[in-house]
C-alpha cells in the first residue's frame, strides 16, 4: 500500500478516532489511549506507505513483520489493521470483551496481521532479531520492525537485544522507539531516566536518527534511509494523547476510562484537528 501524505495523515485521524471509540465502549476496562495516540503517525506512516504488507495475501513469505513490543497499544495496532483491512468493525466492538481475542495485548493471527503475542514489556526487539536473522539465512529481503517505547527501554532486555543486533550486523531490522517522555509511573525522567537514548543506542553499534515522530514525511524518510550494514534505530519523539488539547503531554492518561463527557469533548476535539 502506497498513500499519498494527506491520505495517511487521514488514517492517523482514523487510528485514534477508532481508539476513542473502543477505550469509551470498553467500560470501565477502559484503553490505554494516551501512548495508542502517541503512536498514530507511526503506525499510519508504516502502514500507509512503508510496509509491504497485504490484508488479501497476510501470511506471504515475503511480507514485511511488524512486531509490536510496547503490547499495551494494540488497541492503535487494532485500529490500523481494520483500515488496511486486516480486521473488520466487528472485531474492534468486540475489544475488551469476554472470550474475546481482541483484548489489551495481543494474541499472535497471522492472517489479521498479527505477528506475535505480547503481554510483559521488553522482549519484541529479541523477537525481531531472531525473525530478521531467519530472513537473512534463508536469503529472503523482507524487514523486520519493531516498535518500542521509551519507557520501555527501561527493561535490560531491551539493551541484551541491542548488543545482539549489532553484533550481527542486522541491516535488515528496523526499531522505532515511540519516545513520548511518559510511562505508566509518571514521566521517565522522574520514573528511570536514561540521558541520552540516541548515544545509548549509538554505543551499541546502531545507525541512529532522531526525528518529529508526528511528522509523516520525517517517517518515511527515516525508514528510507541507508543504515550502512548496521541494525537502525529512529527515535519518533512524540507526545502522549497527541490530538486532545486538554489531555496531551498529561500525565493520568497512560491508561484510562473516558466518561461520556470526557468522550464528547475528545470527539469534537478531533473532529477539530481532521
Amino acid at each position: 500500500m502506497k498513500m499519498t501524505k494527506e491520505c495517511i495523515q487521514e488514517l492517523a485521524w482514523k487510528i485514534r478516532d477508532d481508539v476513542l471509540d473502543m477505550t469509551y465502549h470498553a467500560g470501565v476496562e477502559g484503553g490505554h489511549i494516551g501512548g495508542a495516540f502517541s503512536a498514530a503517525e507511526i503506525l499510519a506512516t508504516l502502514y500507509g506507505s512503508e510496509l509491504s504488507v497485504d490484508s488479501k495475501k497476510p501470511i506471504d513469505s515475503a511480507r514485511d513483520r511488524f512486531i509490536l513490543s510496547k503490547g499495551h497499544i494494540s488497541i492503535a495496532h487494532y485500529a490500523v489493521l481494520k483500515e488496511c483491512g486486516f480486521l473488520n468493525q466487528e472485531d474492534l466492538d468486540s475489544f475488551e470483551n469476554n472470550g474475546s481475542q481482541y483484548s489489551t495485548h495481543e494474541v499472535q493471527s497471522l492472517e489479521h496481521g498479527i505477528e506475535v503475542t505480547s503481554g510483559s514489556l521488553g522482549y519484541g526487539l529479541s523477537i525481531g532479531i531472531g525473525i530478521a536473522l531467519s530472513a537473512r539465512k534463508k536469503n529472503q529481503s523482507y524487514r523486520t520492525f519493531v516498535l518500542l517505547g521509551d519507557g520501555e527501554c527501561n527493561e535490560g532486555s531491551v539493551w541484551e537485544a541491542a548488543m545482539a543486533a549489532a553484533k550481527y550486523k542486522l541491516d535488515n531490522l528496523i526499531a522505532i522507539v515511540d519516545k513520548n517522555s511518559q510511562q505508566l509511573d509518571g514521566f521517565t525522567t522522574e520514573v528511570m531516566p536514561i540521558c541520552d537514548i540516541q548515544q545509548v543506542f549509538e554505543g551499541f553499534g546502531w545507525s541512529t536518527i532522531v526525528i518529529n515522530g508526528h511528522d509523516v514525511e520525517a517517517i518515511q524518510k527515516a525508514v528510507r534511509g541507508k543504515a550502512d550494514g548496521k541494525p537502525k534505530v529512529i527515535i519518533a519523539e512524540t507526545v502522549k494523547s497527541k490530538g486532545l488539547p486538554t489531555i496531551e503531554g498529561k500525565t493520568g492518561w497512560h491508561h484510562a476510562r473516558v466518561t461520556e463527557e470526557q468522550y464528547m469533548e475528545f470527539k469534537q476535539a478531533l473532529e477539530g484537528t481532521r
